[in-house]
C-alpha cells in the first residue's frame, strides 16, 4: 500500500490529516520556529531540501515540510516568506524574493466538496528560473514554472506559466513586455 506522503510527493490525492505528514509538519515547524527566533543558518540548512552558497532567508520565514524546498546560490527571500511545500519547490540562482511572497503548491479538490472536507487534496511543484525577481506580495500558485531572467510586479497573482525574458503583473499575472 502506497503511503500518504508517497502520495503527496508523486502528485496524487492524499490525505494531509495523516499521522506521519502531521508529525512531518510539525517536526518542520519546530525547526521554523527556531530559526525565526535565532536567524541560526545552521537550522535553514537542516530544514530545507537543499540551500546554495550565499544565499540566505529572512524570518518570519514559513513553510509546510522544508525538504522539498531547493533553494539556488545567491538567491534571497524576504521577511514573511511563505512556501508551502507539499510539491517540490525549485528556486533558481541569483532568485530575489520580495517580502511576504507566498509560493504555494497545494491544491483542493474543486467539484468534490466531500472530498475536500474529508482533507484531500493533491500538489504541484513550483519552479523559479535562474536570475528572477519576484516582488513584494507576489504569490506563486501550484504548477507554475517562472523562466529565467522574468521579473514579476508587486502584488501579481501568477496562475500560469511566466516565460523568461518577461516583465509581467498583474491579477492574473500576464506579461506586458519583453526584457
Amino acid at each position: 500500500m502506497i503511503s500518504e506522503k508517497q502520495k503527496m510527493m508523486n502528485g496524487q490525492l492524499y490525505k494531509d490529516s495523516d499521522p506521519a505528514l502531521v508529525a512531518e509538519r510539525r517536526r518542520a515547524q519546530q525547526l521554523v520556529d527556531e530559526f525565526n527566533a535565532t536567524r541560526d543558518d545552521a537550522v535553514i540548512k537542516e530544514l530545507l531540501g537543499s540551500i546554495g552558497e550565499d544565499s540566505w532567508v529572512m524570518p518570519r520565514f514559513q513553510c509546510d515540510y522544508g525538504y522539498q524546498i531547493h533553494l539556488g546560490s545567491n538567491s534571497f527571500l524576504n521577511y514573511d516568506a511563505i512556501l508551502m511545500d507539499c510539491a517540490t519547490i525549485t528556486i533558481g540562482d541569483d532568485v530575489s524574493i520580495g517580502p511576504r511572497a507566498q509560493l504555494l503548491t497545494a491544491l483542493h479538490p474543486i467539484e468534490d466538496h466531500e472530498a475536500r472536507r474529508q482533507r484531500f487534496e493533491t500538489a504541484a511543484p513550483i519552479t523559479i528560473g535562474n536570475n528572477v525577481w519576484l516582488g513584494g506580495g507576489v504569490i506563486v500558485c501550484a504548477g507554475v514554472t517562472i523562466g529565467d531572467n522574468a521579473v514579476i510586479g508587486a502584488g501579481s497573482v501568477v496562475t500560469r506559466d511566466i516565460p523568461p525574458r518577461v516583465l509581467a503583473v498583474g491579477n492574473p499575472c500576464k506579461v506586458i513586455r519583453d526584457l
